[in-house]
């Protein structure tokens, strides 16, 4: 069972950068795509991006340009840069899983991390 857990999230201003961390139990992201997810408050789970097993990566409109997925294979380690960050910006910050080289937001993620708390004030 591959185990998923972030961290780095925090309160901060707007403006500010935050770089978020995934952690896997298990030796996969080599060979599973990978997702950063959101949920604001009141809101439904929307996606961030993707990369996939050889590090391509993709975003939705929302974050284009200020968010960057990377990835640290060797420590298993996902990582979600956030510059210029806004108050809707704010929630709950997933990561995710799944098997194989097929990497969309739109397909369903096997494994999910527990969250980290971002929160954006103006």
């Amino acid at each position: 069972q591959v185990q998923l857990v972030e961290s780095g999230g925090g309160s901060v201003q707007t403006g500010a950068s935050l770089k978020l961390s995934c952690v896997s139990s298990h030796l996969i992201l080599g060979i599973y795509c990978m997702g950063w997810f959101r949920q604001a408050t009141g809101k439904e789970r929307a996606a961030i991006g993707t990369i996939t097993n050889d590090g391509r990566t993709a975003y939705t409109d929302s974050t284009k340009g200020r968010f960057t997925i990377s990835k640290d294979n060797g420590k298993n380690t996902l990582y979600l840069e956030m510059n210029d960050l806004k108050p809707e910006d704010s929630g709950i910050y997933y990561c995710a899983a799944r098997y194989g080289s097929r990497c969309s937001q739109d397909l369903v993620f096997t494994y999910w991390g527990p969250g980290t708390q971002v929160t954006v004030s103006s």
